[in-house]
């Protein structure tokens, strides 16, 4: 038997051996986050991954065999790149992270206090490992939030604008302005009374009020307000209750002091007006009661201003301007509002035309009657200087008992609240003689 050839055949293309990648250089050699880095080697065919201290790139590109580039991710000290392909892992090449230099993009808020201590967060890249920052030539204590904020407080300045600076090992950064306000300052309020339902305007004055970003009276917000200076604003004062009220700006410079207050008023109450009547020709003192009368501004009957004096919290004393006959209101106005209206009647002035029997004898005590106008409200009716007792029967018309007199003519008149009339002669007749 014939031995037989028993071995394998020979392929025709023997298989390529797989070789690792190897890195010679990287260009450069230290960077940021972001870098794009370049490596120089053999083997870059199959590439799977390039790592930057075991982190992966962000991201790689096969140029050719021989070279790859590739973003360096966040990282921090020096780290090994390291190149993975189909052939197996490169060796490592040194890339070194420099620290960056931070960069400030806002401060918010960019104002404050001369007194400092209020909080200021700062945005910006770079902020890992701070070690100090600075409001100009101050110191601030902080706090590092992240790589990309930090929250600080403000140091105490003088007024004006400074650079906030950060720094950390990789530098400090350009300055971002700031600026320290001045506190505000209130002078007054004008006016400073009104009523309980708010709605007036107000102008407070003051200093370095520019910026405000409130206005209270008391605990309660004004219902709007208007910077119109640094030294004024005019506000609309919001709802309240009775008594004083504590008036405070704030601004980036701060809150002003208490001292500076505005007084809510109730409505003034009308309860008595007396007399309740008077002639058309006015000129009648009119005692007013009730309460909240003290802080009067004004005093009308019906449409018509009239004089007065403010005799306590609790009474007027008003002088009843002219008026046409029939009834008015009469009202109280203060900073606290309008009253409630009190009656006040006009009466026109009576008029006496007849007195029948026009004569009679000395010891009276006959009925005589007065004919006129406007003789309804009588309040007397007088023969000569006596009074005489009366009966009116009508606006046009009364009886009255004649007192005894002397002999001879007097004159016989009817006053009224809206006056005296002028007299009508009345004769007291002797007896005959015997």
């Amino acid at each position: 038997m014939e031995a037989s050839d028993s071995s394998p055949p020979t392929p025709a293309h023997p298989l390529a051996a797989l070789v690792a990648p190897v890195i010679n250089l990287s260009s450069p050699f230290s960077g940021t986050a972001g870098t794009l880095v370049t490596l120089t080697g053999t083997g870059f065919t199959g590439v799977t991954s390039v790592t930057f201290g075991g982190v992966p790139a962000t991201s790689y590109t096969v140029v050719s065999p021989t070279q790859i580039t590739a973003v360096a991710p966040a990282g921090s000290g020096t780290v090994q790149i390291v190149v993975t392909t189909t052939g197996g892992v490169s060796n490592g090449i040194n890339f070194m992270y420099a620290t960056p230099t931070p960069v400030i993009s806002t401060v918010a808020p960019n104002q404050g206090p001369v007194t400092g201590g209020n909080s200021v967060t700062l945005t910006g890249s770079g902020f890992t490992g701070a070690t100090t920052v600075h409001f100009g030539a101050a110191n601030a204590a902080f706090t590092v939030v992240s790589g990309t904020q930090v929250t600080a407080f403000a140091p105490a300045g003088t007024a004006g604008t400074v650079n906030v600076t950060i720094t950390t090992p990789g530098g400090t950064s350009a300055g971002v302005a700031y600026t320290y306000v001045p506190a505000p300052a209130l002078g007054s309020v004008a006016p400073n009374q009104g009523p309980l339902a708010g709605g007036t305007t107000v102008s407070l004055t003051g200093s370095n009020l520019t910026g405000a970003t409130a206005v209270l009276f008391g605990a309660n917000a004004a219902t709007s307000f208007t910077v119109v200076s640094a030294t004024q604003i005019t506000a609309v004062v919001p709802t309240g209750t009775v008594g004083a009220a504590t008036v405070t700006v704030t601004t980036p410079g701060g809150t002003t002091p208490g001292g500076v207050f505005y007084y809510y008023l109730a409505t003034p109450v009308l309860t008595g007006v007396a007399p309740g009547s008077g002639p058309t020709a006015g000129g009648t003192t009119v005692t007013l009661t009730g309460s909240g009368l003290v802080t009067a501004t004004g005093v009308a009957f019906g449409a018509t201003a009239a004089a007065f004096t403010v005799v306590s919290d609790l009474q007027i004393n008003a002088v009843a301007p002219a008026g046409a006959a029939g009834t008015v209101a009469v009202t109280v106005t203060t900073p606290g509002g309008t009253s409630n209206p009190g009656g006040y009647a006009y009466v026109a002035p009576p008029t006496l035309s007849a007195v029948a029997p026009n004569q009679g004898p000395l010891g009276g005590g006959n009925t005589v009657t007065l004919s006129g106008t406007s003789l309804t409200s009588t309040t007397a009716v007088r023969f000569g200087t006596v009074t005489a007792a009366f009966t009116v029967v009508s606006d046009t018309r009364l009886t009255a008992t004649a007192p005894p007199g002397a002999a001879g003519t007097v004159n016989v008149t009817v006053t009224t609240p809206g006056g005296t009339s002028t007299g009508v002669p009345y004769t007291r007749l002797a007896p005959p003689g015997i």
